[in-house]
């Protein structure tokens, strides 16, 4: 059974719990509320912007790093440049006027 994070209402301190995906969230173990909401504490491991690992995602070279990071800066810069404006990017996202060549 999977562990979820949850944080309590009405004491507002955290904790976890084990429990089966369809059962219903417990009641705080602090103070008995039963008015919990789940939270994420920790980030999924694959990184959904980047369509492809360089390298084998945890052990890639600087190199391949910067290979990655030339290949999808045009891509994601192109999106906000249709989405947001020319202006915007230029002036809330300057890192990615940079030419990789």
């Amino acid at each position: 059974m999977p562990i979820y994070d949850y944080r309590c209402e009405s004491c507002g301190k955290p904790f976890a719990a084990r429990h089966g995906f369809n059962d219903p969230a417990p009641a705080c173990p602090h103070c008995g509320e039963v008015s919990v909401k789940r939270i994420i504490v920790s980030a999924p491991a694959v990184a959904g912007g980047l369509l492809t690992n360089a390298g084998d995602s945890r052990r890639a070279s600087k190199e391949q790093l910067q290979d990655k990071w030339a290949e999808e800066t045009p891509k994601l810069r192109k999106k906000l440049v249709d989405k947001l404006g020319e202006d915007f990017v230029n002036k809330n996202a300057p890192t990615l006027n940079t030419k990789f060549e």
